[in-house]
């Protein structure tokens, strides 16, 4: 089996070294292990740290995207070199390259298609009481939607299957942590969490500016997200929303025509959002699936699918093509 080790990074000339230094060049039932650094358009020369240190490739956004769009390249890359795991870390050290072994075990043994490192919120130094309360209040909130049992949405230490990396979208530029945790029961994938350690953060975020910006942040990469990836909680609650607003604005809005044109106008704008969220979920969906369909030419990629499955390959589409929504 091939890892592939992945690392989206924006400046991070300093912490990269470290990172990389950290990371294992064994681990049992892998014949081969592989780092990419996906660069989302430094400053700072991280393009020129990686290729010095001897990384397998790097990708360079001319300006940066956002980590949500590097770490969604980050997976093209890694599946066109013929991936069969993926981790994703990042590139300030903030996790533990050691535990990448205990990170893709489940996916080695065929228990899970995505596993996600839980940190030990409260032990964080770094983090405020505040942001602990948040953090612990935001998993609950995203596993109460998505269905999946996580204890550290926000963490972005996590190991992909190559078929959970071949059917995953993201629409978002933001994060792509909670994204993903939005799709994958649709997706049929099994998650497992596992407790991971945390370094020390060598220099604030560069994702948000504080709590208050990443919650704010993350709420708008969210709608358009709930609106693709679960349609009908998004037209439900926006239906349910509609008909709170009329109860709440009934005695005070004379003729209740006014009532009635405003919950149209609020059920019209989440109708608006869902259509246009579900657009450019099938466009995306469009463009990854001609992506995957042209890297099985790659003689790594072929290799492995023929080895695998030689009935698998029908049409040109690779195996574990997306399923029809």
């Amino acid at each position: 089996m091939k890892l592939v080790i992945q690392i989206p990074c924006l400046n991070e000339a300093d912490t990269l070294p470290r990172t990389l230094a950290d990371l294992p060049s064994r681990i049992p039932g892998f014949d081969e292990i592989e780092v990419i650094v996906i660069d989302d358009g430094s400053a700072d020369g991280t393009r020129r740290v990686a290729e010095r240190l001897g990384v397998a490739q790097v990708r360079r956004f001319a300006r940066t995207r956002g980590l949500a769009r590097a770490f969604s390249a980050g997976l093209d890359v890694a599946l066109s070199r013929g991936a069969d795991v993926i981790v994703n870390t990042d590139g300030d050290h903030q996790y533990a390259g050691a535990d990448i072994a205990r990170l893709v075990r489940p996916i080695a043994a065929g228990d899970a298609d995505l596993v996600i490192g839980a940190r030990d919120i409260q032990a964080i130094s770094g983090f405020s009481r505040r942001k602990k309360l948040l953090q612990r209040v935001g998993s609950a909130a995203i596993r109460r939607l998505s269905g999946c049992p996580i204890t550290d949405a926000p963490s972005g230490f996590r190991a992909f299957s190559r078929e959970a990396a071949e059917q995953i979208v993201i629409l978002s530029g933001f994060s792509h942590t909670l994204e993903t945790l939005l799709q994958v029961n649709r997706l049929g994938l099994s998650v497992r969490e596992v407790p991971i350690r945390a370094n020390e953060r060598s220099r604030p975020s560069r994702l948000a500016t504080n709590t208050v910006d990443y919650l704010f942040r993350s709420a708008l990469a969210l709608a358009p997200a709930m609106a693709a990836h679960q349609p009908r909680v998004c037209l439900i609650g926006a239906l349910v929303g509609a008909l709170l607003l009329a109860a709440g604005l009934g005695a005070a809005l004379t003729p209740a025509g006014g009532v009635a044109i405003l919950s149209g106008l609020l059920v019209a704008v989440a109708s608006v959002l869902w259509m246009t969220s579900r657009a450019d979920w099938m466009r995306q969906a469009r463009r990854r699936d001609a992506f995957r369909a042209s890297i099985v030419e790659h003689p790594a990629v072929a290799a492995r699918e023929e080895l695998a499955e030689p009935w698998a390959m029908v049409g040109g589409a690779p195996r574990g093509a997306r399923r029809e929504p």
